[in-house]
C-alpha cells in the first residue's frame, strides 16, 4: 500500500526528531538516580575533597544524590577506566586530576584514549605549584635559587612525590626551562617527600597547593615562586614563576568529566549546575581554603584546556625521559 505524500513526510519527520527528542527527555529527568563522581585517589586528599564539594552542590541543585567513589591505583587510570565503561547516562561521572593530561604520554598500553573516551563536563579548580625550600636553605628568592643551583650543579636534589607526577613534571620544565642541572629523587607520595625536603636530605620541591599550604603558612616551608602564569590569590607576596622564566606556566587542575556518549543535554545541564555552585561564595572560600580558584568553563572551553595540558606535559615527558616506575 502506497502512503499519501504528507503521510509519508510526516512518518520521516518524527523518525529523525525522536533520537532528539528522547534525548531532551532524558536531560529533564535527569538525574532519575543517585549518580556516583568516581575518584582516582584515596579518601581524604585534596582531590577527593574537590569531588565532595562538587557532589554536595550538585546534590543541592539537581534534585537527586550525587556519591563520591574512591578507586585509587594505577595513577587514576583505574578509575578512568571505571568511567569509560560506564553506561553514557550521566549517572557515573570521573573527577579528573592533574594526571589525566600526563598519563597519555607516560604509559604505553592504556586501556582508553583520554582525549577520545572522556568527555568533558566543566572544569572546577585551578591551583598552583609552589616552589618550596626548608626555612633554612641559603636562598631566599628564585634568582638566588637558580644561581645557586648553577653554581653548584648536580649537587642539588628535587622531590617528587613519584614518577610523572605532577610535581614531577612541573620540576621537570622548570629544569629545562631555566637550564639547571638537579637531582629528581622520587618518593611515594607528598607526605615522605615534604618529611625529607625539611629534613634537608632534598632541597627543593614543586608542591601542589592543596597538599602544602597550611605548611607554608605556618612557615615550615617557604616559598620562593608559584607556577601559574599569575601570581596566587592565596600568596599574593609570592612572585610567578612566570615572572622569572617568561612563558613558565603549570597548574594542579580539576575537573569533571563523563563517558564519551554522554547527551549534550545532560553535559549542558552538569555544566550549569558545577558553574551555578563555583559562583557560590561558600563553594569559593573552600576552594581557596586549598589554595586555588574556581575555574567556571563551557564544555568546549574545558575541552581545549585538557587537549592543550596533555599536549604540554607530553612534550616535557619526552624531553625529560620520564617512565612510569
Amino acid at each position: 500500500m502506497k502512503l499519501p505524500r504528507r503521510r509519508l513526510l510526516h512518518l520521516i519527520l518524527c523518525a529523525a526528531l525522536s533520537p532528539a527528542s528522547s534525548q531532551l527527555a532524558a536531560a529533564q529527568s535527569y538525574p532519575a538516580r543517585p549518580v556516583r563522581i568516581v575518584v582516582g585517589f584515596a579518601a581524604g586528599g585534596a582531590t577527593d575533597i574537590i569531588a565532595r564539594l562538587v557532589a554536595q552542590s550538585l546534590s543541592e541543585r539537581l534534585g537527586n544524590q550525587f556519591i563520591v567513589e574512591n578507586r585509587p591505583g594505577a595513577s587514576t587510570n583505574l578509575a578512568t577506566e571505571v568511567v569509560v565503561r560506564a553506561p553514557a547516562d550521566g549517572h557515573t561521572l570521573l573527577l579528573i586530576g592533574p594526571p589525566a593530561a600526563i598519563n597519555a604520554s607516560l604509559y604505553d598500553n592504556l586501556k582508553f584514549n583520554f582525549v577520545r573516551d572522556i568527555a568533558p563536563v566543566a572544569a572546577v579548580f585551578r591551583a598552583p605549584y609552589a616552589v618550596v625550600v626548608d626555612p633554612s636553605f641559603p636562598a631566599r628568592t628564585m634568582a638566588e635559587f637558580i644561581a645557586y643551583a648553577k653554581a653548584n650543579p648536580g649537587k642539588l636534589s628535587m622531590a617528587t612525590p613519584g614518577s610523572g607526577t605532577g610535581p614531577e613534571v612541573a620540576g621537570e620544565l622548570f629544569k629545562l626551562m631555566s637550564g639547571i642541572d638537579m637531582l629528581t629523587v622520587r618518593y611515594r607520595g607528598d607526605a615522605p617527600a615534604l618529611t625529607d625536603l625539611m629534613g634537608g636530605q632534598v632541597q627543593v620541591y614543586f608542591d601542589a597547593m592543596p597538599s602544602g599550604i597550611e605548611l607554608i603558612k605556618a612557615g615550615r616551608l617557604r616559598p620562593l615562586a608559584v607556577t601559574t602564569a599569575a601570581r596566587a590569590d592565596a600568596l599574593p607576596d609570592v612572585p610567578a614563576l612566570g615572572e622569572l622564566l617568561p612563558g613558565f606556566e603549570a597548574s594542579w587542575l580539576a575537573g569533571i568529566g563523563a563517558p564519551k556518549d554522554t547527551s549534550p543535554e545532560i553535559i549542558a545541564k552538569l555544566n550549569s549546575g558545577i558553574n551555578a555552585g563555583l559562583a557560590d561564595p561558600q563553594f569559593k572560600e573552600r576552594l581557596a581554603r586549598l589554595g586555588g580558584v574556581p575555574l567556571p568553563m563551557t564544555p568546549d572551553e574545558y575541552k581545549k584546556l585538557l587537549a592543550d595540558e596533555t599536549e604540554k606535559w607530553g612534550r616535557v615527558i619526552r624531553a625529560a625521559k620520564i617512565r612510569p616506575e
